[in-house]
């Protein structure tokens, strides 16, 4: 079970929307100045993904959630949208080539394989997505926001 903090923003009759922050793919490496991935995501967009996850137990914005994801759903989804294109890209270029016997009609069905196969991946994707074991659910829930005070004033016991 793949495991990640999400903020509650809104609970109604079942249903929760929360939202997740998107992270750096590394924060705790000692190589932070040399480091590509690092370089990368500061380069692309810091969003927060807002998912609705089904709740029984009533939520108020601001609480914390922990959502889990099955690892063999996050691995097939993974492998769908990535092999897809690639086999496309190998199989149909393959094809052209024996069939038309040039580069250029390899290369010109290795793209359409590859677009295809993207296409393929996104035409099953919404159906995979519905499927009950592919939904992230909450694992544990924190206190609310407003249910813990932490009071840093200094005491008046007489110190």
């Amino acid at each position: 079970m793949i495991k990640e903090w999400a903020t509650v923003v809104s609970w109604q009759s079942g249903l929760a929307k929360v939202s997740c922050d998107v992270k750096a793919s590394c924060s705790s490496c000692a190589s932070r100045v040399g480091c590509g991935s690092r370089i990368l995501n500061k380069l692309g967009p810091q969003t927060q993904h807002t998912i609705i996850v089904p709740s029984e137990q009533p939520l108020v914005a601001g609480q914390k959630v922990e959502l889990g994801i099955a690892e063999s759903s996050l691995l097939s989804s993974a492998l769908l949208v990535y092999m897809s294109p690639l086999v496309g890209l190998f199989v149909v270029g393959g094809l052209f080539q024996v069939l038309f016997g040039g580069d250029l009609a390899a290369l010109c069905g290795a793209l359409l394989g590859g677009v295809g196969g993207f296409l393929l991946a996104r035409g099953l994707s919404p159906a995979l997505a519905a499927r009950a074991e592919w939904q992230p659910v909450i694992l544990s829930v924190g206190l609310p926001p407003d249910m813990l005070r932490v009071d840093a004033s200094p005491s008046e016991t007489g110190q």
